[in-house]
Formats: C-alpha cells, structure tokens, sequence
C-alpha cells in the first residue's frame, strides 16, 4: 500500500524569516500528526537551513525538500548546490524537472535524469516532475509526451525501494493559471505513466512508486484527485504558502 505524499513547493517566494515563520506555523497546524501521509516543504535554497532547524526543534511531522541541486558532486559551478550539500542541511527530498526549470532555465530530461541518479546515491528522494503543455494537451498528444518523458526521465536508474523515488504529473497549462484539470484527467495520465513504470520496472517496483498530481491544487480539490486508484497525493504551490492551507490539504489526505 503506498503511502499519500502531500509536498509543497514555494518556488521563489519567503525570505529566511518569513520561511522559519511559516514552518514554525505550519508545526503548529500539524501539531497533532499527519497520520498515513507523508508531508514535505521545499523552500527555496537561502531557507533549508532554518526549515530544518524549525523541523528538529519543533520535532515537525513533515520532511524537508530542495527545488533543485546539480549532478555534480563539487566544482566551478557557480549558483549551483552539490547532493551533498542538501545532504549536509537535512534535506531528505528534492524537486527536480520542473516545469519551471525547464521552461525557464532549458533544463533537460538528460539532466533530470541524471539529478534523480546523483540524488538517490546520496540518499535523497527525487521528486521528479513530467508534465504537458497546453498545446500538446490540445493536439490529443498528452499522454504520449509524458510516457516520453517518464522513460528518458528514468533511463537506467536502479530502484530497489519504490519508496524512495516519487514523480509528480504536472500539467503545464494548469500550473499557477487558475485552471485545474480534473481528477479523471489526471488519472488518465497518471494511469499511462503507472503502466510505463510497470514496463520498465516491473509491477512490484511501480506498484510501490508514488505519484502526485500538481497544478493549482488546493482545499477545496484535492480530495477528488485522491479517490482516483493511481493518484497518491499532491505537489502542491501558491496553497503551501499558507500553513492553514497546507494544513487543510495534508488533513484531507488523512
């Protein structure tokens, strides 16, 4: 049985303060537990460090997470954070492909897969993004671009605990737009890229895989995401900056 993973990605948004704030908020929110479901935050680099010192303090119920690293171990990579690095701070997930980074920064599905390979050596969960443009959902093409992905995304990495390798299906065109797609388009992909998992994997493994939808997920949605058979949770953005929505998610996971 795969455990519900409900993480929240804050992008560029929360200065130090502002991000031990929320943290502290968001410990107070969940004071109580969070049940079967795992929770994650990803602040951005400048707050892992005081997120992580909140979590310890505060003996937290949630894990913390990166929004990228680089699949170098050291070097002249200026701007750029080793696996180590995240390591060293307490970080035990990171967020990798996202539409983001590859849309604004060009990142790759060659470098997405080799960030998964540089992070799961170092003991750090991949949460790692596929998803379409509008442009391709419209062309009917959706679901066969983000097999593409999963399957390049995926290239030669060794998983011997499902557990620990989460994707997350995020539709472009329904990511900080105000649209959302439904929970039985969401299934549709989800479902395809379960069944590729199962090709490359086999069914014990991707059985065992987590897949989350985002895209303005919130509240008052995502519990019709969750009663779909494939769909394990949410990476959730604008709602995880807010410990009382975040909270309300997590609690609708339970």
């Amino acid at each position: 049985m795969r455990k519900r993973m409900i993480a929240g990605n804050w992008k560029m948004n929360k200065t130090y303060g502002e991000g031990v704030e929320l943290a502290q908020g968001l410990a107070d929110e969940l004071k109580d537990g969070t049940g079967d479901v795992d929770v994650v935050v990803c602040p951005p680099a400048v707050d892992l460090k005081g997120v992580a010192e909140v979590i310890e303090q505060t003996q937290a119920p949630f894990g913390l997470g990166a929004q990228n690293v680089y699949y170098e171990e050291s070097g002249a990579y200026t701007g750029e954070t080793a696996p180590n690095m995240l390591e060293a701070v307490g970080a035990d997930y990171c967020i990798i492909g996202h539409s983001e980074r590859r849309g604004y920064f060009g990142e790759t599905d060659e470098d997405v897969n080799k960030k998964a390979k540089v992070l799961m050596a170092h003991g750090i969960v991949p949460i790692s993004c596929c998803g379409e443009s509008l442009e391709v959902r419209e062309a009917g093409k959706h679901v066969e671009f983000v097999v593409d992905q999963i399957k390049k995304d995926t290239e030669g990495l060794e998983i011997t605990d499902p557990s620990k390798y989460v994707i997350a299906y995020e539709p472009i065109w329904a990511i900080g737009t105000g649209k959302t797609a439904t929970a039985d388009d969401a299934q549709e992909v989800i479902g395809a890229i379960r069944a590729t998992l199962v090709e490359i994997f086999g069914k014990e493994t991707a059985d065992g895989i987590r897949i989350l939808y985002g895209g303005s997920a919130k509240p008052n949605n995502v519990a019709g995401f969750l009663e779909k058979e494939d769909v394990d949770g949410a990476l959730v953005g604008g709602a995880s900056l807010k410990a009382d929505s975040f909270a309300a998610m997590v609690k609708a996971a339970m």
